[in-house]
């Protein structure tokens, strides 16, 4: 009976991880086929992996997709991870009247979708673009300003915090650390696993960036590798070995910084400090 409940078990995680693997194994045998044998539901590799990888940084301008994306992810994710844990220190370390307040407004600003803002954001972006054009629309900074920090992250960053130990800001203030020496050179290694996970999931969510991006960058040269795989998809007779081969490309910077902070990541997330 009990193996019997076992050999279930196991063969409905099999299932599970099957469905679950089968998206990224069809994304990735596609890249070998034609176009043509894409519409088929061909299952099985092909030889055309190097001719569409030749289409696609010969016919398309990739290198300066990844160049665009990888700039304004990593630009935001140090941002990010700078601001948010600032944030998140202040509300937890310091004591005010009125933070929780503060805290609780920065909360329910989550609960207001994109959609809702994103047309006075862009028209003051376009405002901004006269008094300071480097940081208007159609330039990175308007995608990293609006995006590089969130109230999830701060709210990430102030739960994390509540586990840090107080006595080591208190050794560090009898040895004369500033305010900003005890966040510097006590805080952050100590909760280097939360800055492992908040990056992680920064540089993801940057990186996937698709609605504000589409809006805000106008010109073919500041197009990120989201937006220029959308636009190899609109064209009236899309090449889908091309296609995928493209989706292939860019899922690699994600899956290797996963993979890379893996362990860091669920530290973090689980909420342990080493």
């Amino acid at each position: 009976m009990m193996k019997t409940k076992r050999a279930s078990i196991y063969l409905f995680l099999a299932a599970a991880a099957l469905i679950s693997i089968f998206p990224f194994l069809w994304m990735v045998v596609s890249a070998t086929n034609r176009s043509v044998d894409v519409t088929k539901g061909t299952l099985l590799p092909g030889l055309h992996l190097f001719e569409n990888l030749a289409n696609l940084f010969g016919t398309v301008d990739m290198w300066q997709a990844l160049w665009n994306s990888a700039q304004i992810s990593v630009v935001t994710t140090l941002l990010s991870l700078l601001a948010a844990s600032a944030a998140g220190y202040g509300f937890e370390i310091f004591r005010s009247r009125g933070k929780d307040i503060v805290f609780n407004i920065l909360l329910a600003s989550m609960m207001i979708p994109f959609a809702a803002i994103m047309v006075p954001l862009f028209r003051m972006f376009a405002k901004l673009s006269v008094a300071l054009p480097f940081a208007g629309v159609d330039t990175p900074a308007a995608v990293i300003l609006p995006t590089f920090t969130t109230a999830f992250l701060m709210f990430f960053f102030r739960q994390s915090t509540k586990m840090f130990s107080k006595d080591l800001l208190e050794a560090g203030r009898i040895d004369g650390l500033s305010e900003l020496g005890l966040f510097f050179r006590v805080y952050m290694p100590t909760m280097k696993s939360t800055y492992a996970a908040a990056a992680i999931i920064t540089f993801l969510n940057s990186w996937n960036n698709y609605l504000w991006p589409l809006i805000v960058l106008q010109s073919p040269e500041n197009m990120t590798v989201p937006l220029l795989i959308s636009n190899l998809g609109s064209g009236y007779a899309p090449d889908y070995g091309l296609i995928m081969s493209a989706i292939v490309i860019s899922t690699l910077p994600t899956a290797l910084v996963f993979f890379i902070m893996q362990k860091q990541f669920v530290a973090g997330m689980t909420g342990s400090i080493k």
